[in-house]
């Protein structure tokens, strides 16, 4: 019986600090104080939710993953398109000499051929017609409106014609809130890293 009382005083004494003030771990939170109260404040990274797709149609979920997949492989091409415009233009406004500026879009085009003209050329009829429209998202002009300020009226007929015999339309716009909606939630969705 001595014993059981001495372990268990024993057992009590070493708890004992446990629940002493020194060994409780302070973490520092940001806060904010409002009338007077301090209130922790956590920053959450945002969230986008869309509604459920219908996932009793099949074809529906596939076409969408099939988008999905298509976005996700040309999105990255039109953001270089974006940029290189941007950066092609300023130089273009210093220079003032107009032959000198068409040397320097032909050498941009060759150097942009070099870089990427397999990858473009590999790209399926759909995914084109995706980089057409994501080119407009990009840049906030069609394809056509770009050839024909770089190039003039004429390479930007020649080049819508041989598109429309093809199938493609380079006056095609990007309608975020309409037909191209689905895009678009993707986009989000890549940018936000959830996809």
């Amino acid at each position: 019986m001595k014993r059981t009382i001495f372990f268990g005083l024993f057992a009590l004494l070493l708890s004992f600090p446990v629940f002493s003030q020194d060994t409780v771990r302070h973490v520092k939170v940001p806060a904010k104080i409002i009338d007077g109260d301090t209130i922790p404040v956590i920053d959450l990274q945002t969230m986008v939710v869309f509604p459920n797709a219908d996932k009793a149609n099949q074809r529906q979920m596939k076409r969408y993953e099939k988008l999905v997949y298509n976005v996700i492989y040309v999105y990255p091409y039109a953001k270089i398109a974006g940029q290189k415009l941007k950066e092609y233009k300023k130089i273009l406004d210093s220079i003032p000499d107009e032959k000198k500026r068409k040397i320097f879009i032909k050498q941009a085009e060759k150097e942009l051929e070099a870089k990427f003209g397999d990858d473009i050329r590999g790209m399926t009829f759909y995914q084109g017609k995706i980089l057409i429209k994501l080119i407009y998202r990009e840049t906030g002009n069609s394809s056509f409106d770009i050839v024909k300020e770089l190039r003039g009226g004429f390479s930007a007929f020649v080049y819508q014609t041989l598109a429309r015999i093809f199938g493609y339309d380079l006056k095609t716009k990007y309608d975020p809130a309409g037909e191209d909606q689905s895009i678009e939630n993707i986009i989000i969705l890549i940018e936000t890293g959830a996809i």
